[in-house]
């Protein structure tokens, strides 16, 4: 009889990919197992007295580690932390440094691209003044891959003979953006064609086709959640 790996993290996000998905993705290529936390318990704690909070958080996610009881919420803090903590981080400090800019970068188009978290909704006129914005964002990593030796069809984001954290969070920032939206996928694959194709060798992994295929079904074609998910739907998504 085979005895079933303990869960090693506790994963408190929303059910749906967005923020949360760089963290599974992280987790998924690092061979970890973890549990998530369902939305009512989200809002349970969210709505609850800050003292009893695992990290003081104003939403999530939030990665608990089983093991050493530790909790840490904000993505790009999580990432570093598994980075950190798993052996994931490149070895010098001017790549660490660029890893974790490609992160904060990531965190910051996915704000962009929901209007700060719905402040507002996307029309077709703000969606199309938009886009040389969101092309500006492309051709960041497109340059960035550039010069660390990436081609389409071979090399990673910041050199190296294998995929690292810029790598896996490029694949699950683009990727994700381009199965759900595909405005965006078509603009990026024009824009930006050496990111595109990291992307998606990146998303070939198995620990990463895994992960979306159980996010397909768990999530259905849902990015984020709320009206701007609704907005994003009818005016990025056709």
């Amino acid at each position: 009889m085979s005895i079933s790996k303990a869960p090693e993290y506790e994963l408190y996000y929303w059910s749906v990919p967005f923020r949360g998905q760089f963290v599974r993705a992280i987790l998924a290529c690092a061979g970890k197992t973890w549990v998530e936390a369902d939305d009512a318990a989200i809002m349970k704690l969210m709505s609850g007295p800050i003292k009893n909070m695992p990290v003081p958080f104003m939403g999530p996610p939030i990665l608990i580690d089983k093991k050493t009881r530790f909790a840490i919420a904000e993505m790009p803090a999580i990432v570093l932390y598994l980075g950190e903590a798993l052996g994931l981080m490149p070895t010098t400090p001017e790549l660490r440094a660029m890893t974790m800019k490609i992160v904060n970068d990531a965190n910051d188009v996915i704000d962009e691209i929901t209007l700060d978290g719905g402040r507002q909704m996307w029309t077709e006129k703000r969606w199309k003044e938009f886009i040389p914005r969101l092309q500006k964002w492309m051709s960041l990593w497109e340059e960035t891959g550039k010069r660390h030796g990436l081609r389409v069809g071979s090399g990673f984001l910041l050199g190296g003979k294998e995929a690292g954290i810029a790598d896996i969070v490029t694949a699950t920032l683009w990727s994700t953006l381009g199965d759900h939206f595909p405005k965006i996928k078509k603009l990026l694959e024009k824009t930006a064609p050496m990111t595109a194709n990291l992307s998606q060798r990146v998303s070939e992994l198995p620990p990463l086709v895994k992960l979306a295929t159980k996010a397909r079904e768990e999530y259905g074609d849902d990015y984020c959640g709320g009206k701007i998910g609704a907005s994003m739907k009818k005016i990025i998504g056709t």
